[in-house]
């Protein structure tokens, strides 16, 4: 019977410890983060378009569904009969919308774009106008090359105009597609800007519009907050604030969430720019949804939160005002180890401050919670890596691995995030799990996810 190795022993011998498994674990690290980059390119800041929003966005009724090949699709959309091109248009957004591998790049390849940008401007074909905004949009969810291929064939202006529809499906399908643009990266966002999106976005929020279509408006919202480099122009922000402090005030976590991600976006940076959204008076609401059960509406409004208080003394001292250090003791003591990292982060900066914010915390019985955090911490690490060990030794990484090419996204990506928050550098930590719509299929991952791709936090100077 062979005997047991010393638990050095195996320590030198296992890639998570040795000094000899550099190399494969910075390959992991490579394999990992360009995942995770084409996930959040593709997936975290855009979406497809999976089913329907309605059958019928006008009030006639639809031309029956054809099956197209993609050659039968290149022809019908280029001809001039409009049910032609109106039935191949449908057929391009039926193979766009496949859950699995929807062909975008062939139909960017076949040149179908500024046709389709063409029939957004169909105002007497709604029905048409929708199918082509819809394959839009889907387009403008996949790579910044395929996004930036929707712009450049003049889409935004269109979509823009289509905010203003008299047929609510076509209206939140084009905000959809806007949403997906704006999610690209700062250039894209400042150009739907710079196109007079958000007043029109803005007119369309009321009491009466169904949920999905105020969840879209409030994502898109979050998106055109989101970036740096530079960050979304001051009249931007000033245009937007009103409308997320109102959203702020709403039941549904999933606009909840997104509020408040914009919040947070909003208040990186400089202490101006926190500033703004300290006036607004939002922060009392903000230390209410600390307290959430749900977990992407407590992650955002703590982070929001963190941003604020490393801000001015004053700013921080409103924070104060508002209630935050009456929850954050709680927060050091969550079962989610990243919930006590941002909420360590908090009280760090809030100790930065004069003796009198010092003097505060230690009223608010801040101490205590914060020591055995340290006292704890260091054992759960321990734990962690002997358990991190011994599924290296048994060949879970590389099974965990595999997993992250899986045809199913939601095992796919999971296996990322265990990666990821496991078994890669620190700096990879704290990666919120992705989840399945609550509705109905995989249209999007876990919003919060963004989380992990914000700047990281600052500290007060």
């Amino acid at each position: 019977m062979p005997t047991l190795e010393a638990p050095e022993e195996r320590l030198r011998k296992f890639k998570y410890r040795g000094k000899d498994a550099s190399a494969r674990r910075q390959q992991r690290i490579v394999v990992s983060l360009q995942l995770r980059k084409a996930k959040k390119d593709e997936q975290a800041l855009k979406r497809r378009n999976i089913t329907s929003l309605s059958p019928d966005p006008a009030s006639e009724q639809p031309t029956k569904e054809v099956s197209l090949t993609l050659q039968e699709i290149i022809n019908g959309v280029n001809a001039s009969d409009p049910d032609l091109y109106f039935q191949a248009t449908q057929a391009a957004r039926k193979l766009l919308s496949r859950e699995r591998n929807p062909p975008l790049k062939l139909i960017v390849e076949a040149g179908l774009i500024p046709r389709l940008v063409e029939f957004l401007k169909s105002s007497l074909h709604p029905c048409l106008q929708f199918e082509a905004a819809w394959a839009l949009t889907n387009i403008a969810s996949g790579t910044s090359e395929q996004t930036r291929a929707v712009v450049e064939a003049g889409a935004i202006r269109p979509l823009v105009g289509l905010l203003s529809s008299p047929h609510m499906t076509v209206c939140e399908q084009a905000v959809w597609a806007l949403g997906n643009i704006a999610g690209d990266g700062p250039e894209l966002r400042d150009f739907v800007i710079s196109s007079n999106a958000i007043p029109h976005l803005l007119a369309l929020v009321s009491s009466t519009i169904p949920i999905t279509f105020l969840r879209n408006i409030t994502w898109t919202l979050s998106n055109l907050c989101r970036n740096k480099n530079p960050y979304p122009c001051q009249k931007a922000v000033e245009q937007m604030l009103p409308i997320l402090s109102h959203l702020l005030q709403h039941k549904d976590s999933e606009v909840l969430s997104d509020t408040c991600w914009a919040l947070s976006y909003l208040t990186e940076g400089s202490n101006e720019r926190i500033g703004h959204v300290v006036d607004t008076g939002v922060l009392p609401r903000l230390v209410e949804l600390m307290t959430s059960s749900e977990l992407n509406v407590l992650t955002p409004s703590l982070r929001t939160m963190g941003n604020v208080v490393t801000g001015t003394d004053h700013q921080t001292q409103v924070a104060i005002d508002a209630g935050v250090l009456g929850v954050l003791p709680q927060l050091l003591m969550h079962p989610k180890s990243f919930i006590q990292k941002e909420a360590a982060w908090a009280v760090s900066n809030v100790a930065a401050g004069p003796h009198q914010h010092i003097q505060q915390l230690i009223t608010c019985n801040m101490l205590p919670p914060l020591v055995a955090l340290l006292k704890n911490a260091a054992e759960k690490l321990s734990e962690k890596e002997n358990l991190c060990l011994l599924i290296e030794e048994l060949g879970g990484v590389d099974r965990i691995e595999a997993l992250q090419l899986h045809e199913n996204q939601h095992i796919a990506l999971t296996a990322l995030s265990i990666i990821e928050n496991h078994f890669c550098e620190e700096e990879e930590n704290g990666t919120i799990l992705p989840v399945l719509d609550q509705d109905h299929e995989f249209l999007k991952y876990l919003k919060n996810y963004q989380s992990s791709t914000a700047s990281e936090p600052r500290t007060k100077p």
